[in-house]
């Protein structure tokens, strides 16, 4: 029989089901995928693990292989504007209609196992890809690694970008601890592709200790800028490449790609000489230094949320055009919001601290933010009840020809995009971080 269940529903009715919004292990995912008779989503699977530039890299794989004629769906988390955007088979978001049948099988099988709402994405999309004969399953982690939902697939080729401070009261407090963690995705036997020239040694000695082929930036491959500064290089020994800029701008987009590159390379597949400049130059994911225009501000809009990502905001800046920039900055109560701002301060001119309430009980509102901030440049900054009254007021205090640069959560992420697209506001161009 139909159902009568929107997407919508069931997204609410998920939202409320576990006592909690994250709670990590395998058990339970594990028991429901069982039920479901999950096997493996696609031919190949590459699982992306990393504290800033999961998504990016996870599009980089994918745009490449799509470009070589392959199958591919990826799925990531969180979203910015609507669920959908998890859940990619062919380049296209899921249906509403697809969703609510994969969440309809998942329910059905579950019977007594409470699952946490992104243990039911992760099973749906799952259920998604083993109907999709996939060529290639490109899996980002939500948090940490070894007990996340998404490793209950073993992939054939584990990713880790970045290993910095984040997700602490989860992960661990040092960048030692959350290698461990991180690294849980590795398996025995299979490449574990190293986005960092010097990551935790945390990471390397359990790559070590179970015999996984580790694949490291700067050692078993390199890449850099070539010198004309139009294009670059991406080279592992016997193999090389000349490529074009990444259509994700930004100068940490470049670590990225490689990444992909390298997780690629150390699967059998067969990409066509073409797909590796194709999918480089397609790539685009929203809310990477996302640029607009509207009433003459240029606005930037990205989801970093963590010291790290603000130290990469803040190379962007200083190789940007001079102008008077403004933030708007919303952070989640479990972020390092004083790191943040001490990252980005010398590159910033004016802040406004918007509220982030909307995003449930981790969200906090703008005279928590500041309290967070005391002794930072943006302690005694605006503060607005939203995101939609930091950007109106942001907007004017950047005056034409001006900057705004609203960030730090995909909450202020999401809602700046939502803002910008009510208000009729053109993109310029895309760069990421």
């Amino acid at each position: 029989m139909a159902t009568s269940r929107t997407l919508k529903d069931w997204l609410v009715d998920i939202e409320g089901r576990h006592p909690r919004e994250v709670e990590l292990g395998l058990a339970r995912v594990g028991e429901v995928a069982a039920r479901l008779g999950l096997g493996r989503p696609a031919r190949f699977v590459a699982t992306v693990a990393g504290s800033n530039g999961k998504g990016s890299t996870v599009a980089f794989i994918e745009a490449i292989a799509a470009a070589s004629g392959l199958r591919v769906g990826a799925y990531t988390s969180p979203h910015l504007l609507a669920y959908n955007e998890r859940v990619r088979i062919d380049g296209a978001d899921a249906g509403d209609a697809a969703l609510v049948e994969a969440f309809e099988a998942v329910e059905a099988a579950r019977g007594d196992t409470s699952l946490t709402y992104f243990e039911y994405g992760t099973l749906a999309a799952l259920w998604l890809f083993a109907r999709a004969d996939l060529d290639l399953a490109v899996l980002e982690v939500g948090l940490g690694g070894r007990l996340d939902a998404v490793n209950l697939v073993d992939p054939d080729v584990a990713v880790i970008t970045t290993v910095d401070l984040d997700h602490q009261d989860w992960l661990g407090h040092d960048r030692e601890a959350i290698g461990v963690e991180k690294a849980g995705i590795a398996r025995a036997w299979t490449p574990l592709v190293l986005g960092e020239d010097d990551p935790p040694s945390s990471v390397l000695g359990h790559a070590y200790a179970i015999g996984a082929s580790a694949i490291r930036a700067g050692s078993d491959y390199r890449f850099g800028r070539d010198e004309r500064g139009d294009g670059w290089w991406w080279r592992e020994p016997g193999f090389e490449l000349a490529l074009p800029l990444p259509g994700l701008a930004a100068p940490a987009q470049l670590r990225n790609a490689a990444a992909a590159i390298a997780a690629l390379r150390a699967l059998d597949l067969e990409i066509d000489d073409g797909a590796w400049a194709r999918g480089v130059a397609a790539a685009r994911v929203p809310g990477r230094l996302q640029r607009f225009e509207r009433a003459g501000v240029e606005v930037l809009v990205d989801v970093g949320h963590n010291p790290q990502a603000a130290r990469a905001l803040a190379d962007w800046l200083r190789d940007a055009a001079p102008a008077r920039t403004v933030a708007v900055y919303g952070a989640l109560a479990d972020k390092d919001a004083a790191g943040v701002v001490a990252a980005l301060a010398d590159g910033v001119d004016a802040w406004h601290l918007a509220g982030t309430t909307a995003a449930g009980s981790r969200g906090r509102d703008a005279d928590a933010l500041a309290d967070a901030l005391a002794g930072t440049t943006a302690a005694d900054a605006a503060r607005h009840r939203d995101v939609d009254a930091a950007l109106a007021a942001a907007l004017a205090d950047a005056g034409p020809g001006g900057r705004v640069l609203a960030f730090g959560s995909f909450h202020v992420a999401g809602a700046t995009l939502a803002w910008l697209a009510a208000a009729g506001s053109e993109a310029a161009a895309d760069a990421a971080v």
